[in-house]
This record gives structure tokens, C-alpha cells and sequence, in this order.
């Protein structure tokens, strides 16, 4: 009996820790965010003027090790951590080197031509010095606090009781509830941390990491909010919000039932570890179900040892593996997008649409469709510098939110990781999400303006 009361407790408190540091909301200095956040920012505070400096120490040790491990060297191909951190092909090698040529451009402030470009506070200086500086605090703290969530039964436990609902409407287990929580009421990528997490350990099949990944990480509140504030629509954040929720639905319904989500595979990294979705004779209901099998996996853990252990492989893998295919890709997204006129001419097969939808100022709304994959809050800064009306903003401001995989981030967390997902489809799931989004945003803006 004691031993079954220590398993008990062993489920409940670490798992409710963890829901409270990353999915109950709290009001902290006059917005809605998580504590995970909170804590990355009181760190950010105190230790923000070596931020830079930290990242740019990461992108070189992740480039030179990612180099010397292409001769697979016994000290890297023995070690397990770094086997896995370092021993990529050679196109995520160049990734990774580019990440690092860029943060030094960057961080030297490097001006004149094109290296000018690349340092400027638009492109790389914008990456490194707003984006990696707050992802790299929130990999460190995130990485290290997800085993609550992961290690001590929660997940087994969600998966068993919302599995009736969650594989009929959205194609995915139950499980998959807690990474839907975290990205919407957290942060995007902390739900794609988490999904990529079950990925590797062989809890979510190929299509069904996909389809989490894709389908369910989403932009926080928090961020939703700076994004209507941008265009200078905070007062209609309630309906904006709502709109928000009512178009991550639909896409769910959808986008999981059509290619290339649809012809995914359910095959497993790691086999044997996929979880019954019904209930076996013995058990009353699904929760009772879910407490057994939480307090299996309880049993199966080697205590703070191992809890470490992850939390540190979770930390390390998203520093040394995801800020250097950021800092590449998404300053060669900020590139393209502020020197070329590649995404405007890539806008204009959406405006025959919006013109039967009847949105109004058509050539500002069209151009800012396709820069929403590079970065999105890009959008919403161009749409706010035209003259457009305030349907039009509203429409890109939501859509904008909607389309959810931008490469700057969680499109950049998804490529850099081991999901099977590549660029090209990450793109066409990206236009398929903008495209719903169009279909339902447009109606709701009319019967608002």
C-alpha cells in the first residue's frame, strides 16, 4: 500500500507542477503568460548583455562540432549525447555553418553590402539579438522542465481519457491534448519541443507528430495580442481571439484528411511503445485506465538521475540543433523578404480570392499572404504602413496568427528537427492552413466592419 500511495504521489505532484508552469495562465506585469515564460524573462533581465555572446559561443561549438563529427570520430560516434546533437548529413552541417557565419557577421556589427544586410537590425540583427536571446533561455528552462510533463505519467494518463475524442475529430491520441494545451496557452514552441520529444521516444507515430506539429502548435495568447496591437486593434482582441480559435479548429479538421499530412506514414522511430487507445477488460473507465497506466510509467523511472538526464538532453539538442537553423533560415527569409519582391509576385494567386471573398485594399492584403512563412509578425508591421482600412488589418492580423509555421521559429524548430516533415511540405501546409483561413475569416470580418 505504501508503495502504491509513493507511485500516486509520484504522478500527481510532478505532473501538476508542470501543468502549472506551463499551461495555467497567470497575469504578470499587465499581460496573460505562463510561468515557464515569466522565469525566462526575470533570467533574460539579469543576464540579457551576455545573451548575444552565449548565442554566438552556441552557433560556433555547433558548427565546428558538426564539422569535426562528418570524420565520425570515436569521442563523438561513442558519446550518445553528442552522437545524436552532432552527427547530422552534411546539408544540416551547411545549415549550421551558415547559422554561425551569419551570428558572427551579426554579433560584430559588420557593416557595408551584403554583409551590412546580413548584420542590420532587420535581418540578422533581429534574429540574434530579439529572437535567439529569448529562445535560448526558454530552450534552457523549457528543456529542462518538460520531463515533469513527459517522465512522470501525465502523458499516459491524458492519452487514455481524451483518446475517444482526439482520434475521431483530429487523427492524433489523447495524448496529444497536452501539446495542444501547452502551444496555445504557452508557446508554440514549447508544444513543438514537446511533440518532437514524443516523436524520438516512440510515443507518436510519423503522421501523427506531423499532424501535432503542423496542426496543433500555435501562436500564444501573449503574442496574439502584440500582433492586433500592431495594427492598432486591441479593443477587438475578444472577437479576435475567438476568430483565432474558430480557424486552428477547422484546420484541424482538415488539413490532417488531405496531402501530404493524410499520406504520412504511421511508422515509429523507436517500436513498442505506442499506447492501447482502448479500454481492456478490468478497468471501470477510461481514467481509472489512464491511473494505471501513469503509475506503470512511474514505476519504470530512475529518479532525479534521469529526470536530469532528459531535461539536460532536451536543452542541449534544442541549443546546439534548433538556434543555428534559425539564425540561418530566418535571416535568409528576412533577406529575401526585404530585397526582393519575391513574396509580393508570390502573393498575387491569392488575390482572385480575396476579390470573391470581397476583401478590400487587395494588393496590400495579397503581398503580406506569403511573407507570413518567413516570419509572422512581418505581416502585420507591412499592413499597418499602408493605408489600408481596418478589415483588411483584421484580416491579416488574424491570418497571420493562423498560418502558425513560420520559418523564423516554429517552421525553423520543425526542419531542424527529426519530424518527417521537409521545407516543400511545411510550404503546402502553409497555404493550405492560409487558404481555410481566408475561407473563414473573411465572412466574420464583414458582419464586424
Amino acid at each position: 500500500m505504501k508503495t502504491s500511495i509513493k507511485n500516486k504521489l509520484l504522478f500527481i505532484i510532478p505532473s501538476i507542477t508542470g501543468i502549472v508552469l506551463f499551461m495555467i495562465p497567470v497575469k504578470y506585469d499587465g499581460s496573460w503568460t505562463v510561468f515557464v515564460k515569466i522565469l525566462a524573462e526575470a533570467i533574460s533581465s539579469v543576464i540579457g548583455g551576455i545573451l548575444p555572446l552565449l548565442c554566438l559561443a552556441i552557433l560556433t561549438i555547433s558548427s565546428v562540432m558538426s564539422l569535426v563529427a562528418l570524420a565520425k570520430p570515436k569521442f563523438i560516434m561513442d558519446n550518445a549525447l553528442f552522437r545524436d546533437t552532432f552527427a547530422i548529413t552534411p546539408m544540416w552541417v551547411v545549415v549550421r555553418v551558415l547559422g554561425a557565419i551569419f551570428c558572427w557577421i551579426t554579433y560584430l556589427g559588420i557593416e557595408g553590402g551584403l554583409l551590412g544586410a546580413i548584420s542590420s537590425g532587420d535581418q540578422g540583427g533581429f534574429i540574434l539579438n530579439d529572437l535567439l536571446c529569448t529562445l535560448v533561455i526558454i530552450f534552457a528552462i523549457a528543456g529542462l522542465l518538460l520531463p515533469l510533463l513527459l517522465d512522470f505519467g501525465l502523458l499516459e494518463f491524458i492519452g487514455a481519457v481524451f483518446t475517444r475524442f482526439m482520434r475521431p475529430l483530429f487523427k492524433v491520441p489523447g495524448r496529444a491534448a497536452v501539446d495542444c494545451i501547452t502551444s496555445w496557452i504557452g508557446d508554440g514552441t514549447l508544444g513543438v519541443m514537446l511533440t518532437c520529444n514524443q516523436y524520438e521516444g516512440g510515443y507518436y507515430s510519423a503522421r501523427e507528430a506531423s499532424i501535432i506539429a503542423t496542426t496543433f502548435s500555435a501562436v500564444s495568447i501573449t503574442f496574439s495580442l502584440v500582433v492586433l496591437d500592431q495594427v492598432g486593434m486591441v479593443e477587438y482582441f475578444g472577437i479576435y481571439y475567438l476568430v483565432i480559435c474558430l480557424i486552428a479548429l477547422v484546420c484541424a479538421l482538415i488539413c490532417p484528411r488531405i496531402p501530404p499530412l493524410s499520406r504520412k506514414k504511421d511508422t515509429y522511430l523507436v517500436e513498442g511503445r505506442k499506447m492501447a487507445e482502448t479500454i481492456p477488460e478490468g478497468f471501470a473507465n477510461s481514467r481509472q485506465y489512464g491511473l494505471s497506466l501513469a503509475i506503470a510509467r512511474v514505476e519504470q523511472h530512475k529518479g532525479i538521475g534521469e529526470f536530469l538526464s532528459n531535461g539536460i538532453k532536451n536543452s542541449v539538442n534544442m541549443w546546439f540543433g534548433v538556434l543555428p537553423t534559425v539564425m540561418c533560415i530566418g535571416t535568409l527569409a528576412l533577406l529575401l523578404a526585404n530585397y526582393t519582391s519575391i513574396f509580393q509576385v508570390m502573393g498575387i494567386p491569392f488575390r482572385p480570392l480575396m476579390e470573391i471573398m470581397g476583401v478590400p485594399d487587395i494588393n496590400e492584403a495579397a503581398s503580406t499572404m506569403i511573407i507570413g512563412f518567413i516570419d509572422m509578425f512581418t505581416p502585420s508591421i507591412l499592413i499597418a504602413g499602408t493605408g489600408a482600412c481596418a478589415m483588411t488589418k483584421f484580416i491579416v492580423a488574424v491570418i497571420s496568427v493562423t498560418q502558425v509555421l513560420y520559418l523564423s521559429e516554429v517552421g525553423g524548430l520543425i526542419i531542424a528537427s527529426k519530424l518527417p516533415l521537409n521545407v516543400l511540405e511545411l510550404f503546402i501546409i502553409f497555404l493550405e492552413r492560409t487558404f481555410i483561413s481566408i475561407l473563414v475569416v473573411c465572412p466574420i470580418a464583414h458582419l464586424i466592419f
